[in-house]
């Protein structure tokens, strides 16, 4: 394996600079984060391949199998949750590497993160666009229900209109 070739003028290790220091730190943080999803989406697959013979498999009803069968799906199914253990360590180490490059953040609650308008008009959060599209989006969501119930009673006029003519 060899190392890239440096870039002229620039220093290797810690001392490249601030963005450089900046950007390895993102790029460590976000390394983690991608494995633990990848890790979780292996231990979903396996876990369905865990499941997917035990929906083809017919109950005995009085057939005995044979035990290289029986032995065959045992040994399968032990493998299987075998590799679902090593998942879930690998998935723990991620865990804790995530929460070890985080450790220095602070948490948001996430009452913070939603803006939201209250009843007497004031609004709670920092952000103003967001609430005001929701607004916006509420009243015209308002307009077209009342605009259908309307149409709604009218059609439901004529069928009763309908019924007495006939």
């Amino acid at each position: 394996m060899s190392t890239p070739p440096l870039a002229a003028g620039r220093a290797p290790g810690p001392f490249a600079g601030p963005q450089a220091q900046q950007a390895a730190r993102e790029v460590n943080t976000a390394s983690p984060c991608r494995i633990g999803q990848e890790t979780v989406q292996d231990i979903v697959y396996r876990t369905l391949e865990i499941f997917q013979p035990l929906r083809n498999t017919q109950l005995p009803n009085g057939v005995t199998y044979h035990t290289g069968t029986y032995q065959d799906r045992l040994t399968k199914l032990q493998d299987r949750l075998r590799q679902l253990s090593v998942l879930s360590g690998e998935l723990r180490l991620v865990y804790d590497k995530c929460n070890e490059n985080c450790g220095g953040m602070d948490p948001i609650p996430v009452e913070q993160l939603i803006p939201y308008v209250e009843e007497d008009g004031s609004k709670n959060g920092d952000r103003a666009g967001p609430p005001r599209f929701a607004c916006e989006e509420m009243r015209e969501f308002a307009e077209v229900h009342k605009k259908l119930k309307q149409k709604t009673q009218q059609l439901k006029q004529i069928v009763d209109q309908l019924r007495n003519l006939i």
